[in-house]
């Protein structure tokens, strides 16, 4: 695990983390927590914003307790389920600070391994965390290795985790990025638009936790569909 920075000198980074979630009331109070805890070892400058998805549990419910009784917490609240895509997109209109970085509300990542890509966004645009061991099902491995192998050719990115959520950006990046995908695609683009725009991008292992709670919705077929459906129109835009 990565050390924690535990002295008490003034910490530099302002930084503004947001959790997408979807139907995660099993996980969202423990991973607002987790980041609350942690945040402080790192930053005097911090934020945590959860975005509802459109949940049809009692995940907008609970988000908006945690925000009433912590002021370092905020909610972005979608009416009705609009995709993946459009929940980090949300996530990043609401950032205020000179960092973002974004992780899932599933839990199945460790935020203390944020501690690791800090001090690299020094000299880099992009910092990504790629699963090392992904805690995952042979279905969704082997989905998210073609749909990297895919996404390679197609755009030319070149990523060890195209899909993985644990990315740490600097804010300008993200303020001159005109994303467009609503769901699963969101991932690819911005690493697609991130190499056109010669961004610096790093990438450093990180260990992914088995879900603990809820399920998952990426290998739905309507969602694989629907970033098929933006990967090409994608492909598209940058051949113009």
């Amino acid at each position: 695990m990565p050390q924690q920075q535990t002295s008490s000198g003034p910490k530099r980074h302002a930084i503004s983390v947001f959790l997408p979630c979807y139907n995660e009331e099993g996980n969202v109070r423990r991973v607002v927590g987790e980041a609350l805890a942690f945040l402080p070892t790192v930053s005097d400058d911090f934020e945590v914003v959860v975005v509802d998805d459109g949940s049809g549990d009692a995940t907008g419910r609970i988000a908006d307790e945690l925000a009433s009784g912590d002021g370092r917490v905020r909610v972005v609240h979608h009416e009705r389920n609009r995709g993946y895509g459009a929940a980090l997109r949300s996530g990043f209109a609401a950032a205020r600070k000179e960092l973002v970085f974004f992780t899932d509300g599933d839990g199945q990542f460790d935020i203390s391994q944020l501690a690791g890509l800090l001090p690299l966004i020094a000299d880099h645009d992009i910092v990504a965390g790629w699963r090392r061991r992904r805690q995952d099902n042979l279905l969704r491995r082997l989905n998210g290795w073609l749909w990297g192998l895919l996404v390679r050719l197609v755009l030319g990115v070149r990523s060890r985790d195209v899909d993985g959520a644990f990315k740490l950006f600097r804010r300008r990046v993200v303020e001159s990025m005109e994303l467009k995908s609503t769901g699963a695609m969101i991932s690819a683009e911005i690493l697609a638009r991130a190499a056109r725009a010669g961004c610096r991008y790093a990438e450093v292992p990180v260990e992914h936790r088995p879900r603990q709670a809820g399920s998952q919705t990426g290998a739905n077929l309507r969602v694989i569909l629907r970033a098929l459906g933006e990967l090409w129109k994608l492909r598209r835009e940058i051949a113009r």
